[in-house]
């Protein structure tokens, strides 16, 4: 049984090539080491775990997924295998049933030809590179995991447990809105168009839609594997043209389209105009604030997003806090905060009544609700923060020597208040950016933003990618 390739072991996750650096070989000695790692975190013996499994609609899933089962299994682990889920569901079979872990088998928004795992310990709590993942691939390095080298198995096999996980899952997440303004707003002729990019949305999200009396204009679904429409990743430009055609075209109050395994959600406003990550952070953390019944409640933001989103925050009765850039990061520091909300600037938004988990669901509905209940356009719910905050978004340029930039820009701007939460972040009066590098490829990510002027905003962004590349 060949040894897996190390750079499948990601930052946050597992991913690699189907075929050229996991198969059902590679799979199987993930489950096994993984069933070893959750015990030593657990601080139990493997017998005693209880582990959730979930898949998304990928052509390579359902043969992974088998494989990891009957590795957590014959390690003798017990398993609760819900079959075809979104990732947020089975962060939701962790968390609501108490389990020691959970492995979903997906490769999120890659294209067709990756699969992958996304590993959780008690609490949906993620593991990641620093904190378990390379546990995982030194387990099965060193041949500590019973498949990896030795005799098959402990001798105990773990008992399976299949279940349809949908109902209970669909009716906690409409605990987080009141459903009647929708169903008003939808009986008076809401228009919305989603796009699923052929991933697991439309099982997920759309039984929901049609119980608050939505009709959306459906485009790509459908699961389908093969991805014949476009690679299930809204954040390329190319993969959204068609809904924002579609909002256009049909004159609709919002579009709402999902990447592949449905955990992040992204919004196109009735204008057809796509909106940032940083803007709807800043609007979800309103609408949970005056839902909150305790005063200043904790919201995280990371340390690209606008400035919009820690003044929004202040200005509804919560308390923000800044945060490095990751879901792991996220959801640790949400449980030492109390935090009722974390938002990325990438889509990924956190609930503390959620497990502290990212959800591509909840997002949807309180969007529809703030519209069903303020009666305004999403363009005009974002107009203040349009005309008051202009970002770069994220630019990447490739560099060698990461660490010696990043020591270049600190000295060129030394003038200015600094912090190295993650990568740089520079602050002056009426401009700030923060630059990073990336955890897997040779580049610097730079986010900008002025309070001045969009020309501003550009020159500024400029004279810092020229430094940046030079």
């Amino acid at each position: 049984m060949r040894r897996p390739d190390p750079d499948i072991f990601k930052a946050y996750d597992i991913r690699g090539i189907y075929g050229e650096q996991i198969d059902g070989d590679v799979a199987e000695q993930i489950g096994r080491a993984f069933a070893h790692v959750l015990a030593a975190l657990a601080g139990k013996p493997v017998s005693d775990l209880r582990v959730g499994l979930g898949r998304d609609m990928r052509l390579s899933a359902e043969e992974l997924s088998a494989r990891y089962r009957e590795a957590l299994l014959e390690e003798g682990a017990n398993v609760l295998d819900a079959g075809v889920v979104g990732s947020e569901m089975l962060y939701f079979l962790v968390g609501s049933r108490a389990l020691d872990g959970g492995l979903m088998c997906t490769a999120s928004h890659n294209p067709k030809a990756y699969t992958g795992a996304k590993l959780v310990r008690e609490g949906a709590l993620p593991l990641s590179g620093d904190a378990g993942i390379q546990d995982v691939r030194r387990a099965i390095e060193a041949g500590t995991a019973s498949g990896a080298s030795g005799p098959r198995g402990t001798g105990t096999r773990g008992a399976l447990e299949e279940i349809d996980l949908y109902e209970e899952f669909q009716a906690a997440v409409l605990r987080f809105i009141d459903p009647e303004p929708v169903r008003s707003a939808a009986a008076g002729g809401l228009r919305l168009v989603v796009d699923g990019g052929n991933g697991m949305a439309g099982p997920m999200v759309g039984p929901l839609l049609h119980r608050l009396g939505l009709e959306p204009i459906e485009l790509y679904w459908t699961p389908d594997g093969n991805f014949p429409d476009h690679e299930p990743n809204p954040l390329l430009l190319e993969n959204r043209r068609l809904i924002v055609e579609q909002v256009r075209a049909a004159g609709a109050d919002l579009g709402i389209a999902w990447d592949g395994d449905a955990d992040r959600c992204f919004f196109i406003d009735d204008g057809g105009a796509f909106v940032d990550g940083d803007f709807l952070t800043a609007l979800l953390a309103r609408t949970l604030l005056e839902k909150a019944t305790r005063p200043g409640e904790a919201i995280l933001y990371d340390v690209r997003a606008s400035r919009a989103v820690p003044d929004t925050v202040r200005a509804a009765g919560g308390t923000p806090y800044i945060n490095r850039v990751g879901h792991a990061f996220f959801k640790r520091r949400m449980r030492e905060e109390g935090s009722l909300f974390g938002g990325e600037v990438s889509g990924h938004y956190y609930f503390r009544d959620f497990y502290c988990a990212d959800s591509g669901t909840i997002p949807a509905l309180l969007i529809l609700e703030l519209l069903a209940r303020e009666g305004r356009s999403l363009s005009e719910l974002l107009a203040p923060y349009r005309a008051h905050y202009f970002i770069s978004g994220e630019i990447n340029s490739e560099v060698a020597d990461q660490q010696a930039k990043i020591e270049e820009i600190s000295a060129r701007y030394a003038d200015a208040r600094q912090s190295r939460l993650d990568g740089i972040s520079v602050d002056y009066e009426d401009w700030h950016f923060n630059v990073r590098p990336s955890n897997t490829e040779p580049l610097l990510r730079l986010c900008l933003e002025s309070f001045v002027s969009p020309e501003d905003m550009a020159r500024r962004r400029d004279e810092v990618l020229a430094l940046i590349r030079a």
